[in-house]
């Protein structure tokens, strides 16, 4: 009789592999679902704020502390045999404009126009009135600096002796001087007579001693004087700030005329712990093609500059929305945004609170059309 054994190396084998499948299972989907869960929080990470605000006062909650008014002051300087002094006279005093500007990462930079860190070029005007006054200071500080004032006089000399100073060139032929090249109608004044009791004088000689008595001044040759614009001081002020100023440096302008783009950094390379939410360049809007008009457009920034940022309880920034009215040429899209002065550099969002455009012009005559550097072009400058 043959009795069967029960358990051989077979079976054994058989029932090991089905104790092991469940573990199999779980083992390979628990790589599955790390493998997922991965790279489905980097993909999240990256997009940090794409979800929709989807109110203009979620918006302003969320970026408000980010914009910041900027103050510009600015003016004219005169560098004489490499001594380079500030112009204080009346026709190059010292300017201020302001403009507005956005945090885009906490090593304090801040995004806005390049015509609001450099507005004597904002314009073929402004640069055409700029330059007309560097050549005429220029002309002026030659008519009247003479080569025996030290340099540490200069800038003293010069305002005093200002009221004499002429623009005008004798190579050019340059300036306007009242009657000069006119024709002489003064009919002459007769025959003169001389009494037997007149005694003669040799004129030419009397001359000749008045001038010898005269000293022979030089002056600094126009060659020797240069003169420009330049910022004196660039600060900026927070959103609900006691109207207090922290100091700025330019970073960078940039050198297309068609992209009115710069970057001001502030001096401690630090963005302020009250800044909660910088505006992130990784959520703009690159597509200016999906931009079309009737969509929304919300924008934050400072019109008029303090007159209207100043309250009784600080700085105050504000919003004011309306509707995209053309579609992008490319590097500009028009709005309907009620702006003016002031505004230049302010960020401009869609409904969900991702940029579309940096604010950067408008009409003057009426409110309504006004224009923004399209948010593509923030990553290439």
């Amino acid at each position: 009789m043959k009795i069967r054994k029960i358990g051989t190396n077979n079976d054994l084998h058989y029932n090991n592999n089905e104790k092991r499948k469940p573990y199999k299972i779980i083992f390979f989907a628990v790589i599955i679902l790390s493998t997922a869960a991965f790279f489905g929080f980097k993909y999240f990470k990256k997009q940090p704020d794409a979800i929709c605000l989807d109110s203009d006062t979620k918006v302003y909650n969320e970026y408000k502390d980010a914009v910041v008014l900027i103050k510009h002051k600015y003016g004219y300087f005169a560098k004489i045999k490499g001594k380079e002094i500030q112009l204080t006279t009346q026709d190059a005093k010292e300017e201020t404009v302001f403009g507005t500007g956005f945090f885009v990462d906490r090593d304090g930079k801040i995004l806005t126009n390049s015509h609001v860190l450099q507005p004597w070029n904002s314009s073929d005007e402004e640069q055409e009135k700029s330059n007309t006054a560097i050549r005429n200071l220029r002309l002026k500080i030659a008519s009247i600096l003479t080569t025996d004032i030290s340099e540490d006089q200069y800038e003293s000399f010069i305002e005093r002796n200002w009221e004499t100073a002429s623009a005008y060139d004798e190579n050019q032929g340059e300036g306007d001087y009242e009657g000069e090249g006119e024709e002489t109608t003064e009919e002459p004044a007769g025959e003169e007579f001389i009494s037997s009791n007149d005694t003669e004088t040799d004129t030419s000689k009397v001359a000749t001693d008045i001038a010898a008595a005269i000293p022979v001044k030089e002056y600094v040759s126009k060659e020797d004087i240069e003169v420009y614009v330049k910022t004196v001081d660039i600060t900026v002020a927070l959103h609900d700030s006691d109207d207090q100023w922290l100091s700025c440096e330019i970073e960078k302008i940039s050198e297309d005329t068609n992209i009115d783009l710069g970057i001001v950094r502030l001096t401690d390379h630090k963005t302020p712990e009250s800044v909660a939410n910088i505006i992130n360049l990784d959520n703009v809007v690159e597509d200016d093609t999906s931009l079309n008009p009737g969509q929304k457009a919300i924008m934050i920034g400072y019109p008029l500059g303090m007159d209207l940022a100043m309250t009784n309880s600080g700085i105050k920034v504000q919003l004011y929305d309306g509707k995209i009215s053309k579609e992008s040429d490319g590097n500009k899209i028009q709005y309907s945004i009620t702006s003016t002065h002031g505004a230049s550099g302010a960020p401009v969002f869609n409904e969900c609170g991702q940029l579309i455009a940096v604010n950067f012009s408008g009409v003057d005559q009426v409110q309504g059309f006004n224009f923004g550097i399209v948010a593509k072009h923030i990553r290439n400058f």
